[in-house]
């Protein structure tokens, strides 16, 4: 069995460092020492360094929510992946659909960033999904096939089983509809048939395949104990601890009852 990886996206929120500190230790405080999940945060950039001080001692990762190819050099605006782990960065997350469909970042960009992230010993979080016409059309695996293709091009096996992937319905990030359970598992069920198609069923095993798209307290845990679900890229749940730990809780229920 996969361990669960719960992070929390906080996008662009709060809007203080004093305001993120804070959830930062309302999460830290109510996880406490445990392991049997891996969690990690992805606050804005500028309070990466506060949260980052917050976490020190605890197991919560530390994620960004982008980073740029290069290392260095002009490109204003930008943050590299030396720069993340130099601030305390674990993880990092890299084309999630704001980016995808708001920012117009292509599979190419994802998979130079991608390199960027694995030469920088970071764990990626590659997210992918359809959006609300694509799944009425029936092009939900046509659209995801051409997402991993091209997001994962030239990757060795190794490399692959580091990499994190979040499945995210574009059409239930920040709408309250969600995917139901058996939606999401089949949609999982075919992203690691293709990983097992292309990296070999040993690779494919290790892969962490998280869901995101409207993750709640009360909606997780029938979310999370589906065989191919491997944890959760939470978005506003994420923005109330007591939320997030709640989210964090059901992992662990699944995690102590096992799951085939």
């Amino acid at each position: 069995m996969r361990t669960l990886l719960i992070a929390g996206n906080w996008k662009l929120n709060p809007t203080t460092a004093e305001a993120a500190a804070a959830l930062a230790e309302g999460v830290k405080n109510g996880l406490g020492s445990a392991t049997d999940v891996h969690v990690a945060l992805a606050p804005p950039f500028v309070f990466l360094g506060a949260v980052d001080r917050v976490l020190e001692g605890s197991p919560i990762g530390l994620a960004g929510q982008d980073l740029y190819w290069e290392s260095n050099g002009a490109f204003t605006g930008e943050i590299s992946g030396p720069m993340l782990v130099d601030v305390g960065c674990t993880h990092v997350i890299l084309g999630h659909s704001e980016r995808r469909h708001g920012m117009g970042e292509t599979n190419a960009h994802v998979n130079s960033k991608l390199k960027a992230a694995l030469a920088a010993k970071l764990i990626p979080i590659v997210c992918i999904g359809e959006t609300k016409e694509e799944r009425l059309s029936e092009k939900t695996e046509e659209v995801l096939l051409e997402q991993l293709t091209g997001s994962l091009a030239g990757l060795s096996n190794e490399e692959m089983a580091g990499v994190v992937l979040a499945y995210e319905p574009v059409w239930a990030i920040g709408t309250g509809l969600t995917a139901s359970p058996e939606q999401a598992q089949a949609v999982h069920a075919y992203i690691r048939g293709w990983l097992t198609q292309v990296f070999g069923e040993a690779t494919a095993a290790r892969v962490v395949v998280q869901y995101g798209g409207s993750v709640k307290p009360d909606n997780a845990a029938e979310l999370l104990s589906r065989p191919d679900i491997d944890g959760a890229l939470v978005g506003g749940a994420a923005l109330k601890a007591a939320d997030f730990l709640a989210i964090i809780k059901a992992g662990r229920d699944v995690t102590a009852a096992g799951k085939s």
